[in-house]
């Protein structure tokens, strides 16, 4: 039987390609990342790389939502909040993009898995 391997930054909630259930269970990941509306749709619920391909796009429209809040951030908020204020949002939006760098890279990864990749150990 072969090792089920996962590289680094796979999501945990999603089962490793191979395992009983895992593309099951990356439906339901993809799904809980993305907007509630797309579980309304049905293309995206019966055929999950087109469900990754939206997720990965969705993904990347808030990493560019991000990037334009940091650098508006200052400029928008100053007649309607305190330094401190600000400073905590941009802070805020630092964190944002660093978490949705690494959830940027778990679903591509799925993607690739559900495209059919497989991952192998290295040393």
């Amino acid at each position: 039987m072969d090792r089920l391997v996962t590289p680094p930054g796979w999501p945990r909630q999603v089962r490793p390609p191979g395992a009983p259930g895992w593309q099951r269970s990356a439906t339901s990941w993809l799904l809980d990342i993305c907007p509630p509306e797309y579980r309304g749709y049905v293309v995206l619920r019966r055929h999950d790389v087109v469900l990754a391909r939206f997720a990965v796009l969705h993904v990347e429209a808030c990493q560019a939502a991000v990037r334009r809040g940091l650098s508006e951030a200052r400029g928008e908020l100053r007649e309607v909040a305190d330094a401190e204020t600000i400073d905590a949002a941009v802070e805020t939006w630092q964190r944002e993009a660093a978490r949705l760098i690494a959830e940027r890279r778990a679903v591509g990864l799925v993607e690739q898995a559900l495209r059919g990749r497989r991952f192998v150990a290295r040393l």
